[in-house]
């Protein structure tokens, strides 16, 4: 089966950044991990040809910035509330969606979303997303690759909507 881990964002915006440093810090963990920018089209592609994709994104916050929420995007469409940051007017969750429509999403599809607090133009990370930025990585590892987590990776700030 094929499989692989996508970090979606943008490094000069703030906490738009999360997806990005999440591959980043997984491939640190020794885990493969892509980094992308979140345009539409090109993920589509990337989420046709994996069989289980796990896709980390910055969302917006429904709550406390760092929240970590975990969606079976097979079973749920993505909220559109939680993902209107994009600096693509066709951006994660619409190519989501639209690979739904068209029957190309991958056999497992999971998606994080790290709720960011700051998405302006050259703000820096906010703590409580770079805190989420490694329980996500930590989960991710674990849960997928099978590498031991950090104690208590997310410590109840995941709500898991599968």
């Amino acid at each position: 089966m094929t499989f692989q881990v996508i970090g979606c964002g943008n490094l000069d915006r703030g906490d738009d950044a999360a997806g990005l440093l999440v591959a980043r810090r997984l491939r640190q963990l020794g885990v493969p991990a892509q980094e992308q920018s979140g345009e539409a089209f090109v993920l589509m592609e990337s989420l046709a040809s994996a069989e289980k994709v796990v896709l980390v994104d910055a969302v917006a916050a429904e709550g406390e910035p760092g929240a970590v929420q975990v969606w079976n995007a097979n079973l749920v469409p993505l909220p559109r509330e939680s993902f209107c940051c994009s600096t693509h007017a066709f951006g994660v969750r619409e190519a989501v969606e639209l690979a739904r429509i068209l029957g190309r999403l991958p056999l497992t599809l999971i998606v994080y979303g790290i709720a960011g607090r700051n998405f302006q133009m050259n703000a820096s990370l906010s703590p409580e997303v770079a805190g989420a930025v490694e329980r996500a990585a930590q989960r991710i590892a674990a849960d997928f690759f099978g590498a031991a987590p950090t104690k208590n990776a997310f410590a109840g700030a995941v709500k898991e909507i599968i």
